[in-house]
């Protein structure tokens, strides 16, 4: 239901958002049975579970995708089982992490008891993915709730139906049982708002959960989740991923509908976002993009590409070529990061079957000047009047993008043509980088021999720490581009391994601010952290991607270390 205390209704923004907190809260206390109080919260939070879960809760909840559905079509774990499972952990990650805008037990257990009932009569799952719970970011609208964005302002906002991706996903048999939490102005790779506060990550508090969508990533990585729902302009998606140590997607732009969520700016067309999975699993990102694809959104969403989902086998009688980009060249990672890198170079290096060869990065910091320039075509205008019609304060890292960001300005028709030629111009120049990589040209002009993923870093570092997050180059840089890119986790910030100090002499400010962060709190100040890395392809080869992600994972045998 609509809120009632909001800024029409004459109420302040720090009412507002007390109302908004308190409703959450009211949601979790329909819990049943309730989850105890939490008088510490630990540095690291997921040995949480284990304290108040029950065993059966614990094994359902840690059931990876493709081995849960089986279950649940056969009959053998009931929607419902299931679905509370899901309840009480996400519940108990709101308590570690803040991470949670309400959950929706009520309307889930509802949808879940039907599903288990047409099972029971038609002798079959009702679609591909029958009975499972998956969570969805705020901003994606579901029918008659709250869709605020992230604004205060925005509060009392409610969808009057449910987003095309979601009508989908709910044929296919979802259930939809909790909303999770986004930053001011959806343009963090943190996420913090003045509604609901800080996202921490579950694995070091003193971390972010990333952003824009990282109440799903601490959701997920605390196994509240095993499938959800992001957005992605900038890294929204793959910096959660990446940073609570869990499978994340950004698809290339126009394969998965888009209808449905809010936003300013809608109708921008210079720096389109995309929709995606996150997961406990790479199979369970596969499937969210497939079964949508299955359903041909493209005829609800024309301005989707009509293509299916590409069954080929992109390898077949040859090795896959992977080209390792070990630094942007504007912001140096720090040492867990080049580390990780290094160990999954070394064991695909031993591998018959894949070649590795070097990326030199091409004009990164030109990238970051052209999408920073493309993301407020109106000079930040529409973003700085949801934030300051409420009274509310603009957060740190709001700030650092518009009113912070020199390439921040307030186009014209003529100046966002211009730029968006120059985009264009650099699409063109990496492909030709791209282009040259291949070792020999077909009888038919085609491109023989040319690399087929990049592998990369997702940051200059892990999780960063709070209101730390401010370059996104190694994300952005392929928004700019629109190629699909899937991050996927490794290993974890070592104190030992990756306690040795190493000298960098600092290239920029942005460089010098991230090594002075490593200096200040050390591997120590990143303990437990997740460290991930990103597999990126060329524009519309998202199941190349996909498959090669498959092949390296059972090349190199990542990730090196259990997360839960």
């Amino acid at each position: 239901m609509a809120a009632t205390v909001t800024i029409s209704s004459g109420a302040t923004w720090q009412e507002v958002a007390l109302d908004r907190q308190k409703h959450r809260d009211a949601t979790l206390s329909l819990l049943d049975p309730p989850l105890p109080s939490i008088d510490t919260i630990p540095l690291n939070t997921t040995p949480l579970a284990k304290q108040i879960l029950t065993a059966e809760e614990i094994k359902i909840t840690e059931t990876l995708v493709e081995d849960l559905l089986p279950q649940l079509a056969r009959g053998e774990l009931s929607s419902v089982t299931v679905t509370k499972a899901f309840l009480r952990r996400a519940g108990l990650a709101q308590k570690a992490t803040n991470c949670i805008t309400e959950l929706l037990p009520q309307r889930a257990l509802e949808h879940a008891a039907y599903l288990d009932t047409y099972l029971a009569e038609h002798k079959k799952p009702l679609g591909p993915l029958h009975g499972l719970p998956i969570s969805v970011k705020e901003h994606i609208g579901m029918k008659g709730l709250d869709w605020n964005a992230g604004f205060v302002a925005w509060v009392g906002k409610v969808a009057e139906k449910d987003a095309h991706i979601l009508r989908i996903l709910w044929e296919a048999g979802a259930v939809f049982y909790v909303r999770s939490t986004q930053p001011q102005s959806l343009m963090h790779l943190e996420t913090s708002s003045n509604l609901y506060g800080v996202t921490t990550n579950p694995y070091n508090t003193t971390l972010t959960a990333g952003g824009s969508s990282g109440g799903e990533g601490a959701l997920v990585g605390f196994r509240g989740s095993c499938l959800g729902i992001g957005t992605d302009i900038g890294g929204s998606i793959r910096s959660p991923a990446a940073n609570n140590g869990v499978y994340g997607m950004k698809p290339t732009s126009g394969r998965l509908p888009m209808k449905g969520l809010t936003a300013t700016q809608e109708g921008e067309e210079q720096i389109v976002p995309t929709i995606g999975p996150l997961s406990t699993s790479l199979e369970g990102c596969k499937l969210f993009i497939k079964t949508i694809i299955d359903a041909k959104p493209w005829y609800r969403e024309p301005s989707l590409l009509p293509f299916p989902w590409k069954e080929e086998d992109f390898f077949k009688g040859r090795k896959l070529k992977v080209a390792v980009l070990w630094d942007d060249g504007v912001v140096k990672p720090h040492p867990p990061v080049t580390r990780t890198l290094k160990q999954v170079v070394d064991k695909l290096r031993g591998s018959s079957n894949v070649e590795i060869v070097e990326w030199k990065p091409y004009k990164h910091d030109l990238a970051w000047e052209l999408i920073a320039n493309l993301y407020f075509s109106d000079g930040g205008a529409e973003e700085a009047e949801a934030i300051n019609s409420s009274g509310e304060p603009w957060r740190p890292l709001t700030k650092h993008i518009i009113t912070s960001n020199p390439h921040c300005q307030s186009h014209t028709i003529s100046s966002v043509w211009a730029a968006t030629i120059k985009r264009d111009d650099y699409r063109s120049e990496y492909a030709e980088l791209w282009n040259s990589t291949a070792t020999s040209v077909g009888s038919r002009s085609e491109l023989e021999g040319m690399v087929d993923v990049i592998l990369s870093p997702v940051g200059p570092g892990a999780a960063p720490k709070i209101d730390t997050a401010k370059w996104w180059g190694y994300t952005s840089q392929w928004n700019l581009l629109d190629y699909p890119a899937l991050v996927f986790p490794v290993d974890r910030v070592d104190v030992v391994k990756d306690g040795e100090k190493v000298v960098h002499e600092r290239r920029n400010e942005r460089d010098k601010e991230n090594w002075e962060l490593w200096e200040k709190y050390g591997a120590e100040g990143w303990k437990d952290a997740p460290v991930s890395l990103q597999l990126i392809g060329r524009r519309y080869e998202d199941e190349k991607v996909i498959q090669a992600l498959e092949i390296l994972k059972k090349e190199a045998g990542f990730p090196f270390v259990d997360y839960i």
